[in-house]
């Protein structure tokens, strides 16, 4: 079974892409979701960030997310802290489930494949790249946030230019060019890879 990466910038259409290749019976892991699921419900990356930031980012027993975020936002070094914390949780998590997949592929949908490195022990990696203004204008719609404030998320991600260099196939999302037939391109292009592994 082959391993697949989708990633792109914030708010390039990435889960979009994915219920794509879902409704084509490819199943999809989502490492932001299940890193939300661990920071909340495992005790080992729970006593990690306590080590790491303290009691204060929990209150009455649940981790409270806008202090660790706050902590986080403008802070590469502690960023980078909470990261080494979640990340090797959300690959094992990712690899426990890959193994109970029937499937010619599965997918592995996260926002910072190629900044953590963690595409190079994927088998592909597909981008989805969509322009900077719109995915600006997109990710304001949705969460009701300020284009600073979406610049500042931007910061916090690689390049377009370095994460396409990093892809094996794009996937164009400019709001002129159709995605389904470049999902259903990649799709079958993973189909032959898997059946020559």
């Amino acid at each position: 079974m082959l391993t697949v990466g989708v990633t792109g910038g914030i708010g390039s259409g990435k889960s979009t892409v994915c219920c794509m290749f879902a409704v084509l019976g490819i199943p999809v892991f989502s490492s932001d979701d299940e890193g939300k699921r661990l920071l909340a419900e495992d005790p080992d990356v729970r006593n990690a960030l306590i080590d790491a930031f303290g009691d204060a980012v929990f209150m009455d027993g649940a981790l409270d997310r806008k202090a660790l975020g706050a902590l986080v936002f403008n802070d590469r070094a502690a960023l980078d802290r909470l990261n080494a914390i979640v990340h090797p949780a959300v690959r094992k998590a990712f690899a426990r489930w890959a193994e109970a997949q029937d499937a010619p592929y599965v997918i592995n949908e996260a926002a910072i494949l190629v900044e953590t490195g963690a595409y190079k022990q994927l088998d592909h990696l597909i981008v989805v790249d969509a322009p900077e203004q719109q995915r600006i204008a997109w990710v304001m719609r949705r969460d009701s946030a300020t284009e600073e404030q979406v610049r500042a998320r931007m910061r916090n991600q690689t390049d377009d230019a370095t994460r396409n260099a990093a892809a094996h196939s794009v996937i164009v999302n400019d709001g002129k060019t159709l995605v389904i037939p470049q999902v259903l391109a990649v799709h079958q292009s993973l189909i032959l890879k898997a059946g020559s592994k």
